[in-house]
Protein backbone atom coordinates (compact mmCIF):
# COMPACT_ATOMS: atom_id res chain seq x y z
CA UNK A 1 0.00 0.00 0.00
CA UNK A 2 1.44 3.39 -0.96
CA UNK A 3 1.74 6.31 1.50
CA UNK A 4 -1.30 8.19 0.16
CA UNK A 5 -3.59 5.18 0.53
CA UNK A 6 -2.18 4.44 3.95
CA UNK A 7 -3.02 7.99 5.12
CA UNK A 8 -6.47 7.85 3.50
CA UNK A 9 -7.25 4.59 5.29
CA UNK A 10 -7.86 6.40 8.59
CA UNK A 11 -5.49 4.11 10.46
CA UNK A 12 -3.36 7.03 11.68
CA UNK A 13 -6.37 8.75 13.27
CA UNK A 14 -7.23 5.52 15.08
CA UNK A 15 -3.60 5.20 16.16
CA UNK A 16 -3.53 8.71 17.69
CA UNK A 17 -6.95 8.19 19.30
CA UNK A 18 -5.71 4.97 20.95
CA UNK A 19 -8.38 2.81 19.31
CA UNK A 20 -6.09 0.13 17.85
CA UNK A 21 -5.05 -3.13 19.36
CA UNK A 22 -1.55 -3.57 20.74
CA UNK A 23 -0.45 -5.44 17.62
CA UNK A 24 -1.92 -2.82 15.27
CA UNK A 25 -0.21 -0.05 17.29
CA UNK A 26 3.14 -1.80 16.85
CA UNK A 27 2.58 -2.18 13.11
CA UNK A 28 1.62 1.47 12.63
CA UNK A 29 4.50 2.64 14.83
CA UNK A 30 6.94 0.67 12.68
CA UNK A 31 5.51 2.28 9.51
CA UNK A 32 5.81 5.77 11.01
CA UNK A 33 9.45 5.21 11.87
CA UNK A 34 10.15 4.21 8.27
CA UNK A 35 8.16 6.95 6.57
CA UNK A 36 8.65 10.71 7.37
CA UNK A 37 5.37 11.54 5.58
CA UNK A 38 3.46 9.33 8.00
CA UNK A 39 5.23 10.98 10.94
CA UNK A 40 4.25 14.42 9.62
CA UNK A 41 0.63 13.28 9.23
CA UNK A 42 0.54 12.00 12.84
CA UNK A 43 1.89 15.33 14.09
CA UNK A 44 -0.79 17.12 12.07
CA UNK A 45 -3.49 14.97 13.66
CA UNK A 46 -2.12 15.66 17.16
CA UNK A 47 -2.11 19.41 16.44
CA UNK A 48 -5.75 19.15 15.39
CA UNK A 49 -6.57 17.58 18.80
CA UNK A 50 -4.90 20.50 20.54
CA UNK A 51 -7.03 22.91 18.51
CA UNK A 52 -10.18 20.96 19.35
CA UNK A 53 -9.32 21.05 23.06
CA UNK A 54 -8.77 24.81 22.87
CA UNK A 55 -12.14 25.17 21.17
CA UNK A 56 -13.76 23.08 23.89
CA UNK A 57 -12.38 25.58 26.43
CA UNK A 58 -14.62 28.22 24.85
CA UNK A 59 -17.59 25.87 25.11
CA UNK A 60 -17.97 25.83 21.33
CA UNK A 61 -20.22 22.92 20.23
CA UNK A 62 -18.62 20.47 17.80
CA UNK A 63 -20.22 17.91 15.53
CA UNK A 64 -18.48 15.00 13.88
CA UNK A 65 -18.48 16.96 10.62
CA UNK A 66 -16.60 19.78 12.34
CA UNK A 67 -14.05 17.29 13.58
CA UNK A 68 -13.55 15.83 10.10
CA UNK A 69 -13.14 19.33 8.65
CA UNK A 70 -10.54 20.18 11.30
CA UNK A 71 -8.61 17.05 10.41
CA UNK A 72 -9.22 17.50 6.68
CA UNK A 73 -10.50 13.94 6.51
CA UNK A 74 -12.53 13.03 3.44
CA UNK A 75 -15.68 10.88 3.58
CA UNK A 76 -14.92 7.56 5.28
CA UNK A 77 -12.79 5.41 3.06
CA UNK A 78 -11.13 3.10 5.54
CA UNK A 79 -8.91 0.43 4.01
CA UNK A 80 -8.44 -2.37 6.46
CA UNK A 81 -4.83 -3.49 7.02
CA UNK A 82 -5.29 -6.46 9.29
CA UNK A 83 -8.97 -6.60 10.14
CA UNK A 84 -12.00 -4.33 9.59
CA UNK A 85 -12.41 -1.56 12.08
CA UNK A 86 -15.74 0.25 12.45
CA UNK A 87 -15.81 4.06 12.02
CA UNK A 88 -17.63 4.46 15.36
CA UNK A 89 -14.39 3.52 17.10
CA UNK A 90 -12.69 6.47 15.41
CA UNK A 91 -15.44 8.82 16.51
CA UNK A 92 -15.41 7.40 20.00
CA UNK A 93 -11.68 8.13 20.22
CA UNK A 94 -12.16 11.75 19.18
CA UNK A 95 -15.08 12.21 21.55
CA UNK A 96 -12.95 10.83 24.37
CA UNK A 97 -10.17 13.25 23.44
CA UNK A 98 -12.56 16.20 23.59
CA UNK A 99 -14.00 15.07 26.94
CA UNK A 100 -10.53 14.63 28.41
CA UNK A 101 -9.53 18.05 27.05
CA UNK A 102 -12.61 19.62 28.63
CA UNK A 103 -11.82 18.00 31.98
CA UNK A 104 -8.27 19.35 31.80
CA UNK A 105 -9.58 22.85 31.00
CA UNK A 106 -12.02 22.65 33.94
CA UNK A 107 -9.23 21.49 36.25
CA UNK A 108 -6.98 24.36 35.15
CA UNK A 109 -9.85 26.80 35.75
CA UNK A 110 -10.39 25.42 39.26
CA UNK A 111 -6.66 25.68 39.96
CA UNK A 112 -6.65 29.31 38.82
CA UNK A 113 -9.61 30.09 41.09
CA UNK A 114 -7.81 28.43 44.00
CA UNK A 115 -4.67 30.48 43.29
CA UNK A 116 -6.73 33.68 43.22
CA UNK A 117 -8.40 32.74 46.51
CA UNK A 118 -5.03 32.01 48.14
CA UNK A 119 -3.64 35.34 46.84
CA UNK A 120 -6.66 37.20 48.24
CA UNK A 121 -6.36 35.49 51.63
CA UNK A 122 -2.64 36.27 51.66
CA UNK A 123 -3.36 39.97 51.05
CA UNK A 124 -5.94 39.98 53.85
CA UNK A 125 -3.49 38.31 56.22
CA UNK A 126 -0.75 40.81 55.31
CA UNK A 127 -3.20 43.67 55.93
CA UNK A 128 -4.11 42.21 59.33
CA UNK A 129 -0.42 41.88 60.23
CA UNK A 130 0.23 45.48 59.17
CA UNK A 131 -2.76 46.63 61.20
CA UNK A 132 -1.61 44.67 64.24
CA UNK A 133 1.91 46.12 63.90
CA UNK A 134 0.47 49.64 63.67
CA UNK A 135 -1.74 49.08 66.71
CA UNK A 136 1.20 47.68 68.67
CA UNK A 137 3.34 50.69 67.79
CA UNK A 138 0.51 53.04 68.84
CA UNK A 139 0.06 51.16 72.12
CA UNK A 140 3.78 51.35 72.89
CA UNK A 141 3.71 55.09 72.18
CA UNK A 142 0.77 55.58 74.56
CA UNK A 143 2.50 53.59 77.30
CA UNK A 144 5.54 55.83 76.96
CA UNK A 145 3.34 58.92 77.15
CA UNK A 146 1.36 57.71 80.16
CA UNK A 147 4.58 56.95 82.06
CA UNK A 148 6.10 60.37 81.36
CA UNK A 149 6.54 62.17 84.70
CA UNK A 150 5.57 65.49 83.10
CA UNK A 151 2.17 64.18 81.95
CA UNK A 152 -0.72 65.39 84.10
CA UNK A 153 -3.28 62.69 84.89
CA UNK A 154 -6.86 63.83 85.56
CA UNK A 155 -9.51 61.25 86.52
CA UNK A 156 -13.08 62.07 85.47
CA UNK A 157 -15.81 60.69 87.72
CA UNK A 158 -19.34 59.71 86.71
CA UNK A 159 -22.13 62.24 87.33
CA UNK A 160 -25.86 62.10 88.17
CA UNK A 161 -27.00 61.01 84.72
CA UNK A 162 -24.56 58.05 84.78
CA UNK A 163 -22.87 57.51 88.17
CA UNK A 164 -20.98 54.40 87.02
CA UNK A 165 -19.31 56.19 84.13
CA UNK A 166 -15.68 57.26 84.33
CA UNK A 167 -12.85 58.46 82.09
CA UNK A 168 -9.29 59.71 82.38
CA UNK A 169 -7.39 62.56 80.74
CA UNK A 170 -3.60 62.55 80.24
CA UNK A 171 -2.52 66.13 79.53
CA UNK A 172 0.79 66.83 77.78
CA UNK A 173 1.32 70.58 78.06
CA UNK A 174 4.51 70.39 76.00
CA UNK A 175 2.61 69.26 72.90
CA UNK A 176 -0.72 70.94 73.77
CA UNK A 177 -2.43 67.57 73.58
CA UNK A 178 -4.62 65.44 75.79
CA UNK A 179 -5.06 61.69 75.58
CA UNK A 180 -8.56 60.72 76.65
CA UNK A 181 -9.24 57.19 77.88
CA UNK A 182 -13.03 56.93 77.54
CA UNK A 183 -13.35 53.18 78.07
CA UNK A 184 -15.60 53.78 81.08
CA UNK A 185 -18.35 55.49 79.10
CA UNK A 186 -21.38 53.57 77.82
CA UNK A 187 -22.19 53.35 74.13
CA UNK A 188 -24.00 56.55 73.07
CA UNK A 189 -27.60 56.20 71.83
CA UNK A 190 -28.27 56.51 68.11
CA UNK A 191 -28.16 60.14 67.01
CA UNK A 192 -26.05 61.17 70.02
CA UNK A 193 -22.34 61.80 70.43
CA UNK A 194 -19.94 62.49 73.30
CA UNK A 195 -18.43 65.98 73.39
CA UNK A 196 -15.28 66.89 75.37
CA UNK A 197 -14.97 70.23 77.14
CA UNK A 198 -12.09 72.23 78.61
CA UNK A 199 -13.35 74.23 81.61
CA UNK A 200 -12.29 77.40 83.39
CA UNK A 201 -13.91 77.35 86.81
CA UNK A 202 -14.18 80.98 87.89
CA UNK A 203 -16.31 81.97 86.18
CA UNK A 204 -17.37 78.66 84.63
CA UNK A 205 -16.30 78.92 81.01
CA UNK A 206 -16.55 75.84 78.76
CA UNK A 207 -14.54 75.46 75.56
CA UNK A 208 -15.33 72.59 73.20
CA UNK A 209 -12.48 70.23 72.35
CA UNK A 210 -14.57 68.38 69.80
CA UNK A 211 -16.80 65.32 69.57
CA UNK A 212 -15.89 61.63 69.79
CA UNK A 213 -17.42 60.70 66.42
CA UNK A 214 -15.53 57.38 66.21
CA UNK A 215 -16.39 56.25 69.75
CA UNK A 216 -18.41 53.20 68.69
CA UNK A 217 -15.90 52.06 66.06
CA UNK A 218 -12.81 52.61 68.23
CA UNK A 219 -12.12 49.40 70.17
CA UNK A 220 -9.58 50.97 72.56
CA UNK A 221 -11.62 54.13 73.27
CA UNK A 222 -8.44 56.22 73.49
CA UNK A 223 -8.54 59.56 71.68
CA UNK A 224 -5.85 62.16 71.00
CA UNK A 225 -7.24 65.71 71.20
CA UNK A 226 -5.56 69.10 70.75
CA UNK A 227 -5.86 71.38 73.76
CA UNK A 228 -4.25 74.84 73.77
CA UNK A 229 -6.35 76.05 76.71
CA UNK A 230 -5.29 76.72 80.30
CA UNK A 231 -7.74 74.10 81.47
CA UNK A 232 -8.78 73.87 85.11
CA UNK A 233 -11.09 70.91 84.55
CA UNK A 234 -12.41 68.59 81.86
CA UNK A 235 -15.93 67.36 81.26
CA UNK A 236 -17.74 65.03 78.86
CA UNK A 237 -21.37 65.51 77.89
CA UNK A 238 -23.76 63.63 75.63
CA UNK A 239 -24.92 65.89 72.79
CA UNK A 240 -26.91 65.62 69.55
CA UNK A 241 -24.88 64.39 66.55
CA UNK A 242 -22.63 67.20 65.35
CA UNK A 243 -22.10 68.61 68.84
CA UNK A 244 -23.36 71.68 70.68
CA UNK A 245 -22.16 75.25 71.17
CA UNK A 246 -22.45 74.93 74.95
CA UNK A 247 -22.58 71.80 77.13
CA UNK A 248 -25.89 70.21 78.08
CA UNK A 249 -25.32 69.98 81.82
CA UNK A 250 -28.23 67.58 82.29
CA UNK A 251 -26.24 65.15 80.14
CA UNK A 252 -22.91 65.56 81.93
CA UNK A 253 -21.44 62.05 82.06
CA UNK A 254 -17.96 62.65 83.50
CA UNK A 255 -16.15 65.54 85.18
CA UNK A 256 -12.72 66.02 86.77
CA UNK A 257 -10.64 68.96 87.99
CA UNK A 258 -6.94 69.47 87.31
CA UNK A 259 -4.94 69.14 90.53
CA UNK A 260 -3.23 72.34 91.61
Amino acid sequence: MNTKDYIASGILELYVAGSLSEKENEEVYAEILKNPELLAEVQSIENAIVQLTAAAKKDAPYSFNDIKNQLKVEEPKVISITKPTSNWLQYTGWAASIIIGSILVFTLSQNNQLKEQIASEKQQLEAQIDSASTNLAAAEKLITIFRDKDIISIPLAGQNVSPTSYAKVYWDKKTNSIYLDAKGLPEPPKGKVYQVWSLKLSPLTPTSLGTLDTFTADANKIFTIENINESEAFGITLEPAGGSISPTLEQLYALGAVSS
